[in-house]
């Protein structure tokens, strides 16, 4: 009685054990894969700018303060300024005076009562005075400071009343309109960059592309990153966080599977488990080489067609006979 319930349990479970049903995934063997890696972006102004006087003076006044938006042209700030218009109009006088008296000698000398070099002379002083009156201009502009563009006052430096020397910052002014990108590009990829050509990023949780506008050397500190310029066509808040997205090909056969069909061998390899032609299980060797969400990049004896089962050691043992549960 004994040897019939055994051989009964026998077969009952031979049939069930060489007849497990699992999934399978098939092989594709393909001769490069791609690989998408985020790298961190400093997101600046295009033109940041600190602004002074170019003569010496006493702050008069300064019209905006942190955070104010400016147009190009407008008025910032300025310097007392009563000396330098009255070198203005004391060279407008001067010049209007050679001018006129240059215009009467010319009169005079189409009848022949002026020298040919009293003309010269009077020409050449009333190109001095225009020269003298344009310099005083000039100086009477340099007490004031104009938007050199459109921007966001970032810093205000002074106040009224401060006493300042040429090249003294009052104002620092970042540009409102556009930003560009810095990233440290690593020199793996750096051959598959190209200036001018547009890159995806990731500014925040917004997509945005921008164009690449050069590779500029990084300082030597034994690093062999450059640092990629991009631009960007719409404006994002200079300091947000960035990424550029890049997909980048590399070059070596192999195939996806399942990152779980992937169990640990010796020396650095990994097995998976495949079905042979008599259904029984065996396994192969292959070399990981990139995890993309759940699955794996192998190199190995896997050739196309070749059915992995998903699971791998954790769902058989080699030599069992399984079936594909599709």
């Amino acid at each position: 009685m004994k040897i019939i319930i055994i051989a009964a349990l026998i077969f009952l479970t031979t049939p069930i054990f060489a007849q497990k049903y699992v999934d399978l995934h098939e092989v594709t063997i393909v001769e490069e894969y791609a690989v998408v890696k985020m790298l961190p972006a400093k997101v600046v102004p295009k033109r940041q700018s600190l602004l002074a006087f170019e003569v010496p003076g006493k702050v008069k006044i300064i019209t905006v303060d942190i955070g104010d938006k400016v147009k190009k042209g407008q008025l910032l700030a300025e310097l007392e300024d009563a000396e330098a218009l009255a070198r203005v109009n004391e060279a407008q006088a001067n010049f209007l005076m050679a001018k006129n008296t240059f215009k009467r000698s010319q009169v005079l000398d189409a009848a022949s009562y002026v020298s040919e070099q009293r003309l010269e002379s009077e020409e050449f002083r009333a190109q001095i005075a225009k020269a003298q009156y344009e310099i005083a201009m000039t100086k009477f502009q340099q007490t004031k400071i104009q938007a050199p563009y459109d921007g966001i006052i970032q810093s205000r430096l002074l106040d009224e009343g401060s006493i300042v020397n040429p090249s003294v910052a009052i104002l620092e002014i970042l540009d409102s309109k556009y930003v560009k990108a810095k990233v440290s590009l690593p020199k793996s990829i750096i051959s598959q960059m190209r200036v001018d050509q547009t890159y995806p990023f990731l500014i925040g949780d917004q997509k945005s592309e921008a164009r690449l506008m050069r590779l500029a050397p990084m300082s030597s500190k034994g690093s062999n990153n450059r640092l990629g310029i991009f631009a960007f066509d719409e404006f994002f808040s200079p300091g947000a966080t960035a990424r550029l997205v890049l997909t980048i090909k590399e070059f070596k056969p192999g195939a996806w599977v399942p990152l779980n069909a992937l169990s640990q061998a010796e020396q650095g390899l990994w097995n998976v488990f495949t079905v042979s032609d008599d259904g029984t299980t065996q396994k192969d060797y292959v070399e990981l080489i990139h995890i993309e969400n759940t699955m794996a990049y192998v190199s190995g004896t896997l050739t196309t067609g070749d059915r992995v089962i998903v699971g791998g050691a954790s769902k058989v043992a080699e030599g069992q006979v399984v079936r594909d549960s599709q």
